[in-house]
């Protein structure tokens, strides 16, 4: 495996393509939660110990596409939120962040879903959810913007929409929509194992759709609970049991240390950024996000590992540059401010 990116020019990352899936103009479309996050003002205390909270909007699908469109890409987010004041501020939140938030719908019997998360004085995090059943959980079939959904030059979604009904057959209905129009589909399971019923209502379901994903972006921690305690540092177990004969990307995020990638053709790994880390909770998303953002542009780039390892170093330095704030979609990066630190690092 190579250690490295091979090219030095990182700040002069090109991003720009006519590679875009089937013809599609370069739009990524996002399905999913959107919910608020509760943060601690302090770090390294419990819940019970926090002598206050910072309300921050979050939801990894919703993070993705702000981060695409912080990135100055093109985005739009689907899901449901509660008719509540924290349901109109996160749709407002991503009409201010230039998310396409047309696909989103308000529901009268159901709220906004919240999450406490708690900050370790490492920077890791952990989640008390509130949703039974929160708003997100409630989408109809029938609610789904379908001329959206077939816009989408990349439908990207994860796990936690496939947890409880309508949304789950509503999340299979996008997926297939997508397919169908000549999307690729873009997967990140974002476990949260509190959430589901059982560990192996998680596994199974999650693995269900796995092999209709075009793109698959997974944590070391997600390859222990799929494989059930296989080695995550072992190419053979990634290769042998995740990656299937569609799959064009495979990512593994190893947080600071960076990725692992996979395609038919190649492997490597690509250095992470160092940062002093304040809140961990969206760096995996804005670094799923800037992938997403490089290859809506130019999905050719899969083929071609030197200009793949640039888009992946981008989308590390993306994900740094994230846990230096409190908060997922606030402390999302612009572009310039990646490119930035790009280029202190390769200086």
């Amino acid at each position: 495996m190579a250690e490295n990116p091979v090219s030095g020019e990182f700040n002069n990352l090109s991003l720009n393509g006519n590679g875009g899936s089937r013809e599609k103009s370069p739009f990524v479309v996002c399905f999913g939660e959107m919910l608020i996050d509760f943060v601690p003002t302090v770090s390294g205390v419990s819940l019970a110990e926090a002598p206050s909270f910072k309300k921050a909007p979050g939801g990894a699908p919703a993070n993705v596409s702000v981060c695409i469109a912080k990135l100055g890409g093109s985005a739009a987010f689907i899901g449901k939120v509660g008719e509540d004041e924290f349901g109109r501020m996160l749709a407002d939140i991503l009409k201010e962040n230039k998310v396409d938030n047309s696909g989103v719908r308000f529901d009268h019997q159901a709220r906004t879903a919240l999450a406490f998360v708690t900050l370790r004085s490492d920077g890791e995090r952990e989640f008390v959810f509130f949703r039974n059943p929160s708003a997100d959980m409630l989408l109809r079939e029938s609610e789904l913007d379908v001329n959206l959904v077939k816009k989408a030059s990349i439908f990207h979604y994860g796990s936690i929409s496939l947890i409880e009904e309508p949304c789950r057959s509503t999340h299979l209905a996008a997926m297939d929509i997508a397919k169908k129009s000549g999307s690729l589909l873009s997967y990140d399971p974002n476990l949260r194992l509190p959430l589901w019923p059982s560990e192996d209502a998680a596994r199974k379901e999650i693995m269900a759709i796995w092999d209709q994903a075009d793109i698959i972006k997974i944590s070391e921690d997600e390859i222990s609970f799929l494989t059930e305690g296989d080695d995550p540092n072992d190419d053979n177990v990634v290769l042998k049991k995740l990656f299937h004969p569609n799959l064009r990307l495979l990512l593994v995020s190893e947080g600071k240390a960076g990725c692992r990638y996979y395609t038919k053709q190649f492997k490597g790994r690509v250095s992470g950024v160092k940062v002093k880390p304040v809140d961990t909770t969206g760096a995996g998303d804005a670094f799923m996000g800037a992938v997403l953002y490089c290859l809506a542009s130019d999905v050719n780039l899969i083929e071609d590992e030197k200009r793949l390892r640039e888009a992946l170093f981008f989308a590390n330095a993306c994900g740094a540059l994230t846990v230096t704030q409190n908060g997922a979609i606030p402390a999302l990066p612009t572009k310039e401010a990646v490119q930035e630190i790009m280029a202190q690092v390769s200086s």
